[in-house]
């Protein structure tokens, strides 16, 4: 039985046991969690890719490159004043377009990188909305890791 994740730690070391697969599957999760704060079709169609483990290559090379190019189109939105819908769109198209990121060979793998920014979008939210939430973004993460690991 795996050990439970309660913190970043745990949670970086856990996604690092799992392969590319399994890590862009989770990552989706983890976009899926704030794909509420974007409109736009290219973060649904970017969760499925995520979470879809039968695409190929190129598929997934495609998913990532119509994402990466919305997140790019919303970095320019992101600096206005207090706009924080405009930057929680962002942060979720910066975090759908990590889960679809190629393999790196740093540290820095893409389902890490995918909550940062899914954080991110949330406390967009939060700021936005003037609330907060009994269970942060962090927590969620842990549970959904564990979840996916079981």
């Amino acid at each position: 039985m795996p050990s439970r994740i309660t913190n970043d730690q745990s949670l970086r070391d856990a996604i690092g046991q799992l392969s590319a697969t399994q890590q862009r599957a989770l990552a989706g999760k983890f976009v899926a969690s704030v794909e509420h704060l974007s409109a736009d079709p290219r973060i649904s169609r970017a969760v499925q890719a995520a979470t879809n483990q039968e695409l190929n290559p190129q598929e997934i090379e495609a998913a990532y490159k119509e994402v990466k190019s919305f997140a790019t189109q919303t970095y320019t939105a992101c600096g206005r004043d207090a706009d924080w819908a405009a930057q929680a769109e962002h942060f979720v198209a910066a975090a759908a377009a990590a889960s679809l990121a190629p393999d790196e060979p740093d540290e820095s793998k893409g389902a890490w990188r995918a909550a940062m920014q899914a954080r991110m979008a949330k406390n967009c939210e939060m700021i936005l909305n003037n609330e907060g939430g009994l269970a942060n973004e962090s927590e969620r993460q842990y549970e959904l890791a564990e979840a996916f690991i079981s």
